[in-house]
């Protein structure tokens, strides 16, 4: 209900209308709501928060493209989530330069199939690496050659393997690199009114910079795109990423070398005696045939054991862990 006039406000309003310093059209007009066009041909299926998500997604891929693809180029390599936006996919083919590099990826049990696409000046500075150079691109583009491409796979490969940990907080799939095109006409995987949403990450090379584009499909991702909110991706992130990362870490550790060594007893000798030590010399220990050895593991002592031989070698067997540091 609207606020009540009081009789003076009234008596002002009329005053100013017999005058002329009020028209009644001015306030017809500011009551009228604001219409916004609708365009059917781009519909808003993906809303601000969707894309929001998808940027905490592909920044955790960043991280693990930074971390991985230099083991394969030894070099320095650097990728930066930039921005995301939903557009149809003619807008986003219709940007592409020729050549260029597109891996089109499938992802059971997705529909349909994702675009991850490549700028020329960073598929030719891969390739000069991979081939022994110092990742140089080529002054003049070309056409990429059967040889080259293969290389090329190589590491889109790479790309499309490490597109599952990112995703596991969300759907599960697994990524499949189904073939590599060089000119966007041969990459019509949709229809071209379909909306896409476009992740565009800045990679660096070395000194050489260029765009890294994923576009995913409306379809592919609609069956679960209620999930696609920071709510749900930070607190399937958080009851899972305890776990993961504790099983990598307990991976990695077991696979370490550690010294390990028995030690028989200790004695002390002069000086003298030790530069005349000779073959067949007796040194005498503190310890008994059957008393228990110290195991050390590195420089920490961890068991106690009893020394005997196995075939041809001496060996100890463990009689008790020490627990305490």
């Amino acid at each position: 209900m609207g606020d009540v006039l009081s009789q003076s406000e009234i008596d002002n309003l009329l005053s100013a209308l017999s005058t002329g310093e009020f028209d009644v059209s001015d306030t017809a007009d500011s009551t009228e709501k604001v219409v916004k066009d609708y365009d059917f041909a781009r519909p808003s299926k993906f809303s601000k928060e969707h894309l929001r998500t998808l940027v905490f997604i592909f920044e955790h891929y960043a991280r693990l493209l930074s971390t991985n693809l230099p083991v394969y180029l030894r070099k320095n390599v650097q990728v930066e989530v930039l921005h995301s936006e939903a557009t149809t996919y003619s807008e986003f083919s219709n940007a592409l330069a020729n050549p260029v590099i597109l891996g089109i990826v499938s992802a059971e049990p997705l529909k349909g199939n994702f675009v991850i696409e490549l700028a020329d000046s960073i598929g030719y500075a891969i390739l000069d690496r991979m081939l022994g150079g110092q990742g140089v691109p080529l002054d003049k583009n070309r056409e990429f050659t059967e040889i080259e491409l293969t290389i090329l796979e190589k590491i889109l490969w790479v790309c499309t393997e490490h597109l599952i940990e990112p995703w596991q907080s969300v759907v599960e799939f697994e990524p499949n690199l189904e073939r590599i095109e060089t000119n966007s006409q041969f990459a019509q995987i949709i229809s071209p009114n379909e909306m896409t949403a476009i992740i565009t990450m800045n990679i660096k090379v070395g000194s050489v910079e260029g765009l890294m584009n994923c576009c995913i499909p409306f379809n592919c991702i609609e069956d679960f795109i209620d999930r696609l909110n920071t709510k749900y991706w930070y607190a399937t992130l958080q009851s899972s990423d305890e776990n993961v990362y504790r099983d990598a870490i307990e991976s990695a550790i077991s696979k370490a070398s550690v010294p390990v060594r028995a030690l028989l007893g200790k004695s002390m000798i002069s000086v003298n005696d030790f530069m005349n030590l000779v073959p067949g010399d007796i040194i005498k220990l503190d310890s008994k045939v059957n008393d228990e050895l110290s195991i050390y593991v590195g420089n920490l002592k961890k068991f106690t054991a009893l020394p005997g031989a196995t075939t041809e070698s001496y060996a100890v067997r463990i009689t008790s862990v020490i627990k305490e540091e």
